[in-house]
């Protein structure tokens, strides 16, 4: 568990760096270019470019785009919500985790959204405990949503994470029923990470390939943490300053 720790605080601490960094005026190829340099530093590897040959070294989606976004010439506007997803291999071991950053000031319906999302992470975190069925995290996340008002956006599930940036299981954030089926087990490690957005359920694939946006251009905002399941709440891998 110590690499995977090392990995976990080794994303966390690039993220915070990348998020303080995320400002009106800095293009999304900039703000990357600020987590290849972190990477370097820290002795890490980019994950979606070893595992998948992604063609940047985060992940930094904006608004309607939910996920996978590549990094480019856009230039960060006042009002956006800046999704930054980091994955990182730490000595054959992968750190995960994103958090969406919004530009001050945004509007109502944009802070909804953030504070929404930030709490489901929490709610699914409270949910994974050790002897508890996977769907059980879905099942609490997706009931916090729509109590609110908002959506899960149902085509990106969390998943396992260890030597591979994707293992089982799958995590989805919605009561799905292969997953009310996998039991959480001590030791498990996997990410929990809610997409939620003002109306969308599903996503599309944009023409680069690789951007997931949703379908009819509403927004999504999304907080990730890699956790390992325990008896009781279950140890954030990328929390900062975590500790076994």
């Amino acid at each position: 568990m110590k690499g995977m720790l090392q990995a976990g605080q080794v994303v966390a601490r690039i993220l915070k760096q990348m998020g303080e960094a995320a400002r009106p005026g800095v293009s999304t190829a900039e703000l990357d270019a600020l987590g290849a340099n972190l990477m370097k530093k820290e002795g890490a590897l980019s994950a979606p470019m070893v595992s998948y040959k992604f063609p940047a070294f985060t992940c930094i989606s904006i608004n309607e785009e939910a996920a996978h976004g590549i990094p480019g010439d856009r230039v960060i506007q006042e009002g956006d919500l800046v999704n930054i997803d980091v994955s990182a291999v730490v000595d054959g071991y992968i750190g995960d985790t994103g958090a969406t950053f919004p530009m001050y000031p945004i509007n109502p319906q944009k802070q909804k959204l953030v504070e929404v999302a930030r709490a489901a992470l929490e709610v699914g975190i409270n949910a994974a405990t050790a002897g508890r069925p996977v769907g059980e995290i879905g099942k609490a996340v997706e009931a916090f949503v729509k109590k609110n008002g908002l959506y899960i956006i149902r085509d990106l599930p969390g998943h396992g994470v260890g030597h591979k940036l994707h293992e089982p299981p799958q995590v989805p954030n919605f009561p799905r029923r292969d997953a009310m089926r996998t039991i959480m087990q001590e030791g498990m490690v996997f990410t929990i990470e809610p997409f939620v957005s003002t109306r969308a359920q599903h996503i599309m694939t944009m023409p680069d390939g690789w951007t997931l946006r949703t379908k009819d251009g509403s927004l999504a905002a999304q907080y990730e943490h890699t956790v390992v399941i325990t008896k009781g709440r279950p140890l954030l891998l990328t929390q900062l300053d975590a500790s076994t």
